[in-house]
């Protein structure tokens, strides 16, 4: 199953949104920030195009967060009823947004192609045999995006 055509939203309903377009790729991060804002031991991230997402009901409200070491700003978007967070944005990539992919309606499908920030994971969570890992970013994403698309042609 692809990325296309699927719809989500937070718990309470009162935010809604639909994917039209394909996915650039889908990590697993450890760091502890994701751990944080997750309450788990690592986030979920589906990285899109801004231009795919397409917001069907609702405002988001807005938490931003800028990052002592270089001033960069990463705004999440959540529902101002329930609090569940449904997508960040970032002031370095404007035209992509990370979507919290928990909040698609239809999740089952989702299989990360890489767990990034490990040095930072919970001693007790598995990586997978065969997936990509990386100890902190990976200094060529393109890796990561590579092997995302592999994954959905492979999915068809």
């Amino acid at each position: 199953m692809t990325v296309e055509g699927h719809e989500g939203g937070c718990l309470c309903g009162a935010l809604r949104y639909r994917i039209s377009s394909r996915g650039l790729a889908l990590t697993a991060c450890h760091c502890t920030d994701c751990q944080r804002s997750s309450g788990s031991a690592f986030g979920m991230s589906l990285i899109l195009l801004r231009d795919s997402v397409q917001l069907t009901q609702g405002t988001p409200r807005t938490f931003t967060k800028e990052f002592e070491d270089d001033g960069r700003l990463k705004h999440n978007k959540f529902c101002g009823e329930c609090g569940v967070r449904i997508w960040t944005e970032f002031s370095k990539l404007p035209q992509i947004l990370n979507v919290k992919p928990g909040t698609l309606d239809d999740a089952k499908w989702l299989n990360p192609v890489a767990h990034i920030w490990v040095r930072s994971k919970q001693p007790w969570v598995p990586i997978p045999d065969g997936v990509l890992s990386f100890e902190t970013q990976p200094a060529d994403f393109g890796i990561v995006l590579k092997a995302f698309a592999d994954q959905q042609a492979h999915a068809k």
